[in-house]
Formats: structure tokens, C-alpha cells, sequence
């Protein structure tokens, strides 16, 4: 008869299944992964701060995203980096830390698709209605626009935790190298069906508003380009739009990857190693796309560089 532990305040985590020769290659890889995306994405969230001519809505909203990636990632990557170097016997952490870890992940998700989905709005608005655009995108809408696609997961995610918390726990072992909410409540001993139906529900609803906002937003665009015969508004189009499509087909092909191979078991090492790459790849290539496809931010860069060339020749 096996025995249970029952609502111990201390859990044991899974160690990351890398090979003794590759433990120092893979810690130095995402340490510089993780150095990388906050470095980046600080820089640009700054840079937008002080530099008047990106003081725009689509700039203002885009800020979100560099929030939400530094804010994930500084959740998951310190613990795994931290833990690589420990013995698997000693890998044990708080349920307590455990559940906060476990929410910021899931809000880290979350407002990855609320955001781009405000920026669809951001970007339909600029192209189908360019006289107007500055009358409806006032500050007062990109508050309530940040708001919104950081409130919706706040609540959702809040509901997700709340269902897994309520119950009793019989285990303590943690089958992953971090948490989540799966993992927490495959520790009890009760009835999870709730908690089933309710992630299905939420994941569901997320996805399906997710991309069918997208859908909805690129028809339109594309049916506004088309019945057009201005060549700048086409060409605003392609730029400003095709910045964001590819933003969130990265983060699109990262989550599904993710989702897709929690139903496959045997392929856990592969789900766990996308579970990574989902809060990494975004994280690093977001500053990337938007500090190459934007003219206002390549222009302040190339301004910045010039200066600093001048100066020392002074």
C-alpha cells in the first residue's frame, strides 16, 4: 500500500533530463538566453520611454509585451538555472512558491495573447480608418486596452489556481522541473474533473478568441488594401501588420508545440524542453522583429550610434 503525505508545505521537483556533459553548455545557453531577453527587452521598453516620436499607441501597447516576457521569464529561468547545479535530491521547493510560480506562468501565457490581440485592434484601427485614428486611440484607450489584456488573465488565471488550491494534496512529487497548474493538481488525491473541465474551457476559449480576433482583424486589413488604390496605405499595411503577424505566429507555434505534447506522455522530455522554449523564443525575438521592422526605432538607434560616434572625436 503506498503511502501519502497529506497537504505537506514542502514539494520535490523533477530534474531537467540533460546528460552530465551537457549540463554546463545547456546552463550557459539559457543563462545568456535569459541575460539576452532582459537586457533586450529592457533596452527597447526604454527606449520607447524617452524618445518623444515613439510615444504612439501601437509603441505604448507593444510595451506590454516586453513587461510580460521579462516577468515570465525572470519566474522560470533563475529557479531552472538555479537548480541545474543541484543534486535531484535536493531539488525541493515551497507549495507557496510553487503556486506563484505556477501563476505567473500561466498569466505569462495568457497575456501573450491578450496583448497581440490589443495590437490587432491597434493596427485594424490605423489602416481602416487612418482619418480617425487619433480620435479613438487616445491614452485613455491604451489604458483601458492594457487594462483589459492584463485583467482578463488576472481573472481567468485566478479561477484556474483557485480550482487547484482548493484541493487536498496526498503527493509531493512535482513531475516537471518547474511548476504549473497540471502538475500541481495531478498532486491530489480527489477528484480533478472540475479542474479538467475548466483548463479545457479556459484554453479553448483563449485560443478561439486569440486567433479568431486575428482572422477577423487580417480580413479586414486585407479587405480595406485591396479596395484601395493607395499605394502608401498597402505599403503602411505590409510593414506595421506584418511586424505583428509574425510576432504572433512565434508565439502561436511555441504554445500549440506546448499543448500539443502534454497529450503525449512518452514525449514528456520534449514537452517540458517546449514548455522552455515557449517563455525563451518569444521573449528573445519580440525586441528583435519590432527593433528591425520600425522605422521610428531604427531611425533613434541609427541617431544614437552617430552620437556616439561624434563624441569622441571632440
Amino acid at each position: 500500500m503506498e503511502n501519502y503525505t497529506y497537504n505537506s508545505p514542502t514539494l520535490q521537483l523533477e530534474a531537467l533530463n540533460v546528460s552530465k556533459a551537457s549540463v554546463y553548455p545547456v546552463f550557459l545557453l539559457f543563462l545568456f538566453s535569459y541575460l539576452f531577453i532582459v537586457v533586450a527587452n529592457v533596452s527597447i521598453a526604454v527606449l520607447i520611454f524617452i524618445d518623444k516620436n515613439l510615444h504612439q499607441p501601437m509603441y505604448l501597447l507593444f510595451c506590454n509585451l516586453p513587461f510580460n516576457d521579462i516577468l515570465g521569464n525572470s519566474i522560470l529561468l533563475p529557479h531552472l538555472l538555479k537548480d541545474m547545479l543541484r543534486p535531484p535530491s535536493e531539488l525541493f521547493i515551497s507549495y507557496y512558491e510553487c503556486v506563484v510560480q505556477a501563476f505567473t506562468t500561466h498569466m505569462f501565457g495568457t497575456t501573450s495573447h491578450t496583448v497581440l490581440m490589443i495590437m490587432a485592434f491597434d493596427r485594424y484601427v490605423a489602416i481602416s480608418n487612418p482619418l480617425r485614428y487619433n480620435t479613438i486611440m487616445t491614452n485613455r484607450m491604451v489604458m483601458k486596452l492594457t487594462v483589459w489584456a492584463w485583467g482578463v488573465p488576472l481573472v481567468l488565471v485566478g479561477i484556474l489556481l483557485g480550482l487547484t488550491i482548493r484541493l487536498n494534496r496526498c503527493r509531493t512529487m512535482i513531475r516537471n522541473p518547474a511548476c504549473d497548474n497540471a502538475s500541481l493538481f495531478k498532486l491530489s488525491c480527489e477528484s480533478v474533473l472540475i479542474n479538467n473541465v475548466y483548463g479545457l474551457t479556459f484554453t479553448v476559449v483563449m485560443f478561439t478568441g486569440s486567433i479568431g480576433s486575428m482572422v477577423i482583424t487580417y480580413t479586414k486589413i486585407t479587405v480595406v488594401c485591396l479596395t484601395s488604390n493607395s499605394k502608401s496605405l498597402n505599403s503602411k499595411a505590409l510593414k506595421t501588420c506584418s511586424t505583428h503577424l509574425v510576432v504572433f505566429l512565434v508565439m502561436m507555434i511555441s504554445a500549440l508545440s506546448n499543448i500539443t505534447l502534454h497529450r503525449f506522455p512518452l514525449y514528456s522530455d520534449y514537452r517540458i524542453l517546449c514548455g522552455i522554449l515557449f517563455h525563451i523564443v518569444p521573449g528573445s525575438l519580440n525586441p528583435i522583429i519590432y527593433g528591425v521592422q520600425s522605422k521610428e526605432i531604427r531611425h533613434f538607434l541609427f541617431k544614437l550610434f552617430q552620437s556616439k560616434k561624434v563624441l569622441p572625436s571632440l
